[in-house]
């Protein structure tokens, strides 16, 4: 399979795809329901869907300067890593809607891509033309289950 072909291949079945498009509509509907309650919308939403993604974007480009290798830390450490960031993110109020909206539009983009990792790198994996991956304690078991399901037809 050649590389362009490999990028345009979907590492998700119709399982994976489906919950991250209902859960991203449903992430998505929250955060910018709860922003526009506020006098901080147009800051929410520029921060969910431009700040966000392009800050993610810059740390993957700033470990790409010190190596090309693809990230894949998948492990329990790992999660329990980007668990707690999101945790962080989602208690304080400043960036809760901002968290929502970043969080609803990448599992969009990911539904819609194929892509199996965590929708923290929907983005940035996109924009870089890659596929690294970090835990994700949401996604990761119906991935697994999905993949099992599809090594054994019934």
């Amino acid at each position: 399979m050649n590389a362009l072909a490999n990028r345009r291949a979907r590492s998700i079945g119709s399982l994976g795809t489906a919950t991250r498009i209902l859960v991203g509509v449903l992430l998505l509907s929250i955060g910018i329901s709860y922003a526009a309650s506020g006098r901080s919308f147009w800051w929410q939403l520029a921060l969910g869907l431009a700040g966000f993604p392009a800050a993610l974007t810059l740390i993957q480009l700033a470990r790409l300067t010190l190596t090309k290798t693809r990230l894949h830390e998948t492990g329990s450490l790992a999660t329990w890593i980007n668990c707690a960031a999101l945790v962080v993110l989602l208690v304080a109020w400043p960036t809760r809607n901002a968290t929502l909206i970043f969080l609803g539009a990448s599992m969009l983009l990911a539904g819609f891509r194929g892509y199996g990792g965590c929708e923290t790198l929907a983005v940035s994996n996109w924009v870089l033309r890659r596929d690294d991956q970090v835990g994700c304690l949401l996604l990761s078991p119906i991935d697994v289950l999905e993949a099992k399901r599809s090594d054994h037809p019934r």
